[in-house]
């Protein structure tokens, strides 16, 4: 009976922060850093991972013939804190750049700029949260997509992190979308709430993220 009230607590306490039933971004917490929303659907990513997304049909991938990751950027803009300092804000997009050229490398060459048969990967980090007790679900971005402040009810954690991401995928000869996904992702947890989020704290998210842009784009170069 214990284990099944700790349970429905969780449950409850997710739900009034973040929402308990669904894992999937809602319409409500989209950033505005993409175009268009209305295309996206619920699909699972290459890990099972769940993540909205929309894939232009009939997209023909084998007209490209290089990739061009430009410079994630925050959006929008967030204010540094004492718990998410600027160091750490830039070394999140910094590392975020170098898990999609790595990853997409592995598919394609990289090229130093746009043009015509080049995929642009145009990447956006929209929210950094780090969250516990009774505190705001959210610290840096006021579109934070997850909160775990459950700690002071139940003692099973101090500080969980979260961040979340909304990528558009371009055709460098015409910039037209051909695809688009927004998704979100649990850090690594805090051991109080005085630790300081670190760049490393997200970098497992981001390496999940780039491996799974890169699966996608080789299953629909392989259809």
């Amino acid at each position: 009976m214990k284990l099944k009230s700790l349970a429905v607590s969780l449950c409850l306490a997710s739900l009034a922060l973040s929402g308990c039933a669904s894992k999937y971004v809602q319409p409500e917490q989209y950033s505005g850093f993409l175009k268009d929303y209305s295309a996206l659907k619920e699909e699972k990513s290459p890990s099972g991972a769940p993540v909205m997304r929309w894939i232009q049909p009939g997209v023909d991938s084998s007209r490209f013939t290089s990739v061009y990751v430009e410079p994630s950027q925050f959006y929008p803009q967030p204010q540094p804190t004492e718990k998410i300092p600027a160091s750490t804000l830039q070394g999140i997009t910094q590392y975020y750049d170098q898990a999609l050229q790595t990853q997409l490398s592995k598919a394609l060459p990289l090229a130093s700029a746009p043009g015509p048969g080049v995929l642009v990967v145009r990447p956006a980090i929209t929210a950094v949260s780090a969250s516990t007790q009774g505190l705001q679900p959210y610290e840096v971005i006021p579109i934070a997509l997850v909160a775990a402040g459950v700690s002071a009810a139940t003692g099973i954690r101090d500080q969980d992190t979260s961040i979340a991401t909304e990528a558009a995928f371009l055709d460098g000869g015409n910039n037209q979308v051909v695809a688009e996904v927004v998704r979100k992702g649990a850090g690594a947890e805090l051991e109080n709430s005085s630790q300081v989020m670190q760049p490393a704290d997200a970098r497992a998210v981001l390496d999940g993220w780039a491996a799974d842009m890169l699966k996608s784009f080789q299953t629909l170069k392989s259809n």
